[in-house]
């Protein structure tokens, strides 16, 4: 019985953490669905966008460089009892600065790189933040302040968006608008966060732990291959779209870039989905020890499902939504079927990497993803030259679909978990027939994929079940509570 209760309270710790983080990362990734149609109708060409997303993966490619991968070291540290709190922050901190004072060092190199020349400075600042906010986040989710994460979250939403109001209507600064209120967003966070969580008591410069430094550089050092070959798959798109399609069908690269980086507003609900997830999964990933193997497979099934029901509808509903957009960006839709497909198995990976960090295997999670990586650029290159900008989705979904792979053959061997490939087969084959129906456009193609959404569904109801029945009572209360037992009643009826 005691078991049994343990049991309950780690799934009904999760479910809460979830809840909480939900709050955050829905208002942010909120900002994401609503600012994207806002861009298309902010930015007066397609152009525009496109080279708007370029210098903020330009930024994102550098990160990874300046903060030394410690973004993950921070949580993985700071969760463990044995360690000095004012250590593990400060060590981080150091890092960052080191960081960036090379990169600043670098600069005579790096203004000869595309756009760089012209935009430079605020690609700096704008790592520079990034990494702050990100070392400030993640020491307030080691210290387990997760209702701090959470006004934080909205807070950052609304102020980013207020400033691209402002940049980009008002000023009407094009990217240069568009790179500051990200910068501008991520300033207001730095310091709520400094100042509601005195952060400032957390630096301790005399007396520095090398050994604790040392440890949590192993351990992150690694990292940065690992983020840099993430971006690849992710960013490299653009790159490759801009590079090869200039001049495709009258538009110019950056057009192409524009509609792709577009193709990307719904599979966001995917992301938003694993980042909320993520944020809390992380916490119980590390904290909880007993039982691990069955806890780990037991939620990623739940979590499967939710996904796969999720990627069923924006599918299926890609083609009306796209009309949110301004008239000459509907196109982006092409490309949302596969980005969908590859998002959902980036949110895979995500949930796998946390069996790296439980077990401190940062190499492994590096190797999986350059293996993901460097078959999406080999892929990028020909499935472009075979079928266009969208043969780039087509080689995201492989890429990390290969990454997924590999990660479940790990976690299988280092703790005993289970990801049921055959069910996964089963939904990953329904989706990619549910994708080809859509993209040939054969006739009645919103019926025939909303009954594969319906299949879907359908075949992964227990799980998502599992999920509402945890979250319900929490969010309802009593009612909720009623609810669950209704339906509970309804699928297992009592037998005679």
């Amino acid at each position: 019985m005691e078991n049994e209760n343990k049991s309950g309270d780690k799934y009904s710790k999760l479910a809460g953490n979830t809840l909480i983080f939900a709050i955050s990362s829905f208002s942010s990734k909120l900002l994401t669905l609503i600012v994207q149609p806002f861009l298309t109708y902010a930015m007066a060409e397609v152009s525009d966008l496109g080279l708007s997303k370029i210098l903020s993966q330009y930024a994102n490619l550098l990160i990874p460089f300046v903060s030394m991968g410690m973004s993950n070291a921070i949580i993985r540290f700071g969760l463990d009892k044995g360690n000095s709190e004012k250590q593990v922050f400060t060590n981080g901190l150091l890092t960052i600065l080191g960081g960036f004072g090379i990169l600043v060092l670098c600069w005579p190199v790096a203004r000869f790189l595309p756009d760089m020349a012209q935009y430079g400075l605020l690609i700096y600042i704008y790592v520079l933040m990034s990494c702050l906010r990100t070392l400030c986040t993640q020491f307030v989710r080691s210290r387990q302040w997760n209702k701090l994460v959470a006004v934080d979250g909205v807070l950052c939403t609304v102020a980013t968006m207020a400033f691209y109001v402002l940049y980009l209507v008002g000023f009407k600064w094009g990217a240069n608008g568009y790179l500051l209120a990200i910068i501008s967003g991520d300033l207001v966070s730095v310091l709520f966060l400094m100042f509601t969580g005195k952060l400032w008591n957390y630096v301790e410069l005399k007396g520095l732990n090398k050994d604790l430094w040392k440890q949590m550089l192993r351990f992150s050092l690694p990292m940065i291959p690992a983020q840099i070959s993430f971006w690849i798959i992710n960013a490299s798109d653009l790159f490759f779209v801009r590079e090869m399609c200039n001049g495709l069908d009258g538009r110019d690269g950056n057009a192409w870039s524009g509609l792709l980086s577009t193709g990307y507003f719904l599979p966001t609900i995917l992301t938003t989905l694993g980042l909320i997830f993520y944020d809390a999964w992380q916490l119980s990933a590390v904290t909880e020890e007993d039982g691990r193997a069955k806890f780990f497979t037991k939620i990623f099934r739940t979590y499967s499902s939710v996904l796969f029901c999720c990627a069923a509808g924006i599918i299926w509903l890609c083609r009306p939504v796209m009309h949110v957009m301004k008239s000459n960006y509907y196109y982006a839709w092409h490309f949302v079927p596969f980005l969908a497909l590859a998002s959902t198995c980036s949110c895979f990976n995500q949930f796998l990497n946390s069996v790296y960090v439980v077990n401190k295997k940062s190499s492994r999670s590096m190797i999986t993803m350059m293996a993901g990586a460097i078959s999406n650029c080999i892929m990028n290159y020909f499935f472009i030259k075979a079928w266009g900008p969208v043969g780039a989705t087509y080689a995201s979904f492989l890429g990390l679909g290969l990454v997924f792979t590999l990660r479940a053959i790990d976690a299988h061997r280092m703790i005993g978990m289970h990801v049921h490939p055959g069910r996964v087969a089963v939904n990953a084959a329904a989706l990619l027939f549910e994708a080809f129906v859509l993209l040939a456009e054969t006739p009645l193609y919103g019926l025939w994929t909303g009954l594969i959404t319906a299949a879907i569904i359908l075949y992964n109801f227990a799980g998502v079940w599992a999920m509402a029945r945890v979250l319900l009572p929490k969010l309802l209360g009593r009612r909720g509570k009623a609810l669950v037992k209704v339906i509970d009643g309804w699928i297992a009826p009592k037998k005679a």
